[in-house]
């Protein structure tokens, strides 16, 4: 046994308490005012604490209103059908006939579509207590029967609202009260490096729950016009798919949707559509049951440094007009074919992906303001919004191959050129236009290829040599052409110096 002093008791009760008091400045750092789990901020010399977040109290709260989701589909398959033909000829007045017909298997026997069912499986959320949930449109799309479990082990039939392809967005309706919900929160308060978690069910191993931070915000995916991701490395695997992207704080801030990947799993990107759009796309399909977009009738590329420059503009901004559709809102309203875009109704249009999004946010019929950069000036342009139609199969038609009349060659920039004639004006429906019959050194460095049909300079028309060398010669060394390829339009810019 040994003896403690006074001093000695006097030195240990404050390191307790010292140590009480470290304790609760540590348990501090982890809640907020509402006690949920909040990241540790960065020190004012830049370093970070190794201190990780704990989701328990989240998963406890939010996890009861996540659901997982079955959608049947009716699908036809071919089933093997009996048939008269034999694998070798023997005459039907044989008295064998009946027996070979019988018994021998006929590896070339007809077939029939026979009806079958196939089962896609995703998650959800619950948005209100009466039962309105929240999902992907690609995990219900097409079924004819829709089941959603609970985490209570209730299994309920579920009715189809209305979905957005588009938006990648489903709203179900169950028949049920009091349901626990989830909070939504503001996907545009999220920064990158924030830890988020999901709740899903990744090949039907329902409530699970993976976490990881926020990789990227806005991202633009090919075929996604409407939806600026929020890219994430959160574990998402088939079956985690309409199921909710949590910030620290316990609040939505997305709907898990897409993953990159070229295995079929996790390989650390994921993709998460912000919960602002999708709660405005779940007020209209709950409202109409369809989505209404407004459209503009223009086809926009990005602007580059190089197009920038040859524009006259002082930094890559806005969305470059590269074609106007007919008839449209912006043919009506005075839009031009190689005007750029710079605002809308007073916001800014910091990329193209940017206008697509802003245009469909307006109901069909408003009026909207156009802030439009042309030929070096700053001008305003009013349009009335048409409605956007319902997604359409892309034409099959082939496109047609310009024939090729006299040459002309422009050896600085690489290009042989040819004019239009009548018939591939009418074919293209463009007013004129020069054709490449080979393209090399500049030309070819830029992208330019054979077949490809010159429409436009800077921002002037093209509709022969003449309007080409004219053009050309005001260009000042900043060339953007604008050229139809196939059914596209892009500019093109080309260097020459």
């Amino acid at each position: 046994m040994f003896q403690v002093n006074s001093y000695t008791r006097v030195a240990i009760a404050s390191a307790l308490l010292l140590a009480l008091g470290g304790c609760g400045k540590i348990e501090a750092l982890f809640k907020d005012d509402k006690g949920a789990p909040v990241a540790v901020p960065a020190k004012a010399d830049g370093s970070v604490a190794m201190l990780l977040p704990d989701f328990t109290q989240l998963v406890e709260r939010e996890g009861p209103a996540v659901v997982n989701i079955q959608a049947v589909r009716a699908e036809t398959s071919r089933q093997a059908t009996p048939s008269n033909d034999l694998p070798f000829p023997v005459p039907e007045d044989d008295p064998f006939y009946e027996f070979f017909r019988r018994y021998m298997p006929n590896p070339n026997q007809q077939q029939e579509p026979q009806p079958s069912e196939s089962v896609s499986f995703g998650s959800g959320f619950i948005l209100s207590a009466d039962g309105y949930i929240l999902t992907n449109a690609h995990v219900v799309a097409g079924g004819n029967q829709i089941k959603v479990m609970l985490t209570d082990k209730r299994e309920l039939r579920a009715k189809l609202v209305g979905l957005d392809k588009r938006t990648d967005v489903a709203v179900l309706k169950i028949d049920a009260a009091n349901l626990p919900t989830v909070k939504i929160g503001p996907p545009s308060a999220l920064k990158v490096g924030e830890w988020v978690a999901a709740i899903g069910a990744p090949f039907g191993f329902e409530n699970t729950v993976t976490a990881g931070i926020v990789s990227a915000k806005g991202r633009s995916l090919p075929d996604e016009s409407y939806v600026p991701f929020i890219q994430t490395d959160v574990a998402i695997n088939p079956g985690n798919s309409g199921g909710p992207l949590f910030n620290l704080r316990g609040e939505v801030v997305g709907i898990n949707s897409q993953i990159y990947s070229r295995s079929g799993g996790f390989m650390g990107i994921s993709f998460a559509i912000p919960i602002d759009i999708a709660m405005k796309v779940a007020d209209q399909l709950k409202s109409n049951g369809k989505v209404s977009r407004g459209q503009l009738g223009v086809h926009i590329q990005e602007v580059t440094q190089e197009l920038a420059q040859s524009f006259g503009l002082d930094r890559p901004r806005g969305a470059l007009v590269v074609r106007v559709e007919p008839n449209g809102p912006a043919s009506r309203s005075g839009i031009q074919v190689g005007d750029i875009i710079l605002r809308l109704n007073g916001q800014t249009v910091e990329s193209s992906r940017d206008l697509p999004r802003m245009v469909g946010d307006q109901p069909p019929g408003s009026r909207i303001k156009l802030g439009v950069w042309r030929k070096g000036n700053e001008q305003n342009v009013e349009a009335t919004l048409a409605e956007l139609a319902a997604e359409q199969a892309a034409s099959a038609s082939e496109p047609a191959t310009p024939s090729q009349p006299q040459s002309y060659q422009f050896g600085k920039l690489g290009l042989t050129l040819a004019e239009l004639t009548a018939d591939d004006k009418q074919t293209l429906g463009v007013r004129g236009g020069l054709v490449i019959q080979k393209a090399q050194g500049p030309a070819a460095q830029a992208g330019l290829t054979n077949g490809d049909v010159i429409i436009g300079l800077n921002q002037t028309e093209i509709t022969n040599i003449a309007s080409f060398e004219r053009a050309l010669s005001a260009a000042n060394g900043n060339i953007a052409l604008l050229v139809r390829r196939q059914d596209s339009t892009l500019f093109v810019p080309l260097r020459i110096n």
